[in-house]
């Protein structure tokens, strides 16, 4: 096998090592990446909805305290701001959704589906669990869901929760008797959660993915080239030519051009050896002659 041949095969061994290295290396950064970013923006989502709940509670509901008496206002309710709100970004972002997932809710829509009743039974189990995230499959693909749990800590929200008899009339009048009542302090009712489409960031980092490879395979390839020229010139010309020299003095010619060992390389060393051999066994043929 000849040098230039097993240099090639090592080499290429290497490089392919190194490849795949940094194929899974990258692969895995890229995703992870994109798996935060989705993540991120679900948090800013929640604290959106946090916001919007805040500005209902300490800014709306205020100004319409009288009017919420005599005729019940949705539009006071904390929890109907943030998904109306919501509701209004889906019309230009339908991926994205937002709802406050309860198990006994005064408006039907925001009932807890099955997944959804999951999550909520997650936060009941656990007091100390603040926050759940994961993947779910749903209609137009993978998409990352986060979760806080909606948990009755304020005295003021039984008013309208814990009995029919507490209840406004006006609210009554307007949803009925049937939902919404039984709650009690300290215990989590619903989770706010928030579904953020996967698929975008992750084509993203795909495609990030296939152009940092694509580079990689093309450095790959110039650094064999260029290694393969600098063999052929610096290593295997040089003993090609000390080769084609000795077969020719072997074969009895004389005058033959000596090797350049100009240099400190270890090619230019084995070039001066070979050339006082070459002077050596010169002087020896011609005392042989005389």
């Amino acid at each position: 096998m000849k040098l230039a041949l097993k240099f090639n095969l090592i080499i290429i061994l290497v490089l392919l090592i190194g490849f795949a290295i940094a194929g899974i290396s990258s692969y895995t950064i890229l995703q992870n990446n994109a798996q935060k970013e989705i993540l991120d923006r679900a948090k800013i989502m929640m604290e959106s909805a946090l916001a919007m709940r805040a500005y209902t509670v300490k800014e709306v509901r205020p100004l319409l305290k009288v009017q919420n008496k005599r005729n019940f206002l949705p539009q006071t309710v904390p929890a109907y701001a943030a998904t109306q709100t919501f509701d209004r970004l889906r019309k230009k972002y339908p991926e994205y959704t937002y709802k406050e997932a309860t198990l006994n809710p005064t408006n039907p829509r925001n009932r807890a589906i099955d997944w959804e009743h999951d999550i909520i039974q997650r936060f009941n189990n656990d007091s100390e669990l603040k926050q759940v995230f994961g993947k779910r499959q749903g209609l137009s693909g993978e998409s990352l869901y986060f979760a806080s749990p909606i948990k009755i800590t304020n005295p003021a929200c039984l008013n309208c929760h814990s009995t029919v008899d507490a209840a406004p009339e006006s609210m009554i009048k307007l949803y009925g008797t049937a939902n919404g009542f039984g709650w009690k302090l300290n215990e989590v009712v619903g989770a706010q959660i928030i579904t953020v489409p996967m698929e975008i960031p992750i084509q993203n980092a795909n495609e990030a993915f296939v152009l940092f490879m694509s580079v990689l395979a093309a450095i790959f390839v110039f650094i064999i080239i260029i290694l393969n020229v600098l063999l052929h010139f610096l290593v295997v010309k040089p003993i090609i030519k000390m080769a084609d020299v000795a077969d020719r003095m072997s074969k009895g010619e004389e005058d033959l051009p000596e090797f350049n060992d100009k240099g400190k390389n270890e090619i230019a060393i084995l070039g001066a050896s070979f050339n006082r051999m070459k002077r050596s066994l010169e002087k020896a043929m011609s005392m042989l002659g005389a």
